[in-house]
């Protein structure tokens, strides 16, 4: 089995390192992190992740907007949204996005994710 290559994207380090830890232990290989939209573009660019772990609310471009330039690329890589906010809080901009899903930052596990992306 060849194990998913993730970049988390997220704000808050302490968030990323446990997101790292979690997902690692659940087999997923985190290639590395990103602490803003628009460095979130630089490493798509430079390390092909097959996986975004985007955070909505980031300084600069926000989640959507990323997500949004990471679907006109020709190799777009699984995109899904993270938020310490429930799904609700954004209405139908969730629904509307390019992305594979949506998980509230507390539900975030390998399990969870395996399960967004089929």
């Amino acid at each position: 089995m060849v194990r998913k290559r993730v970049l988390i994207v997220d704000d808050h380090e302490t968030f990323r390192d446990a997101a790292r830890d979690l997902l690692e232990a659940a087999g997923f290989d985190v290639v590395g992190v990103a602490a803003d939209g628009l460095q979130a573009l630089v490493e798509v660019e430079r390390l092909m992740p097959d996986i975004v772990l985007l955070d909505i609310q980031l300084p600069g471009l926000d989640g959507f907007a990323v997500a949004e330039h990471l679907a006109a690329r020709a190799s777009a890589p699984d995109v899904v949204l993270i938020s310490g906010r429930d799904a609700v809080t954004y209405g139908a901009r969730v629904g509307r996005a390019s992305v594979v899903g949506f998980l509230s930052k507390r539900e975030l596990n390998g399990a969870s994710l395996a399960g967004l992306l089929g």
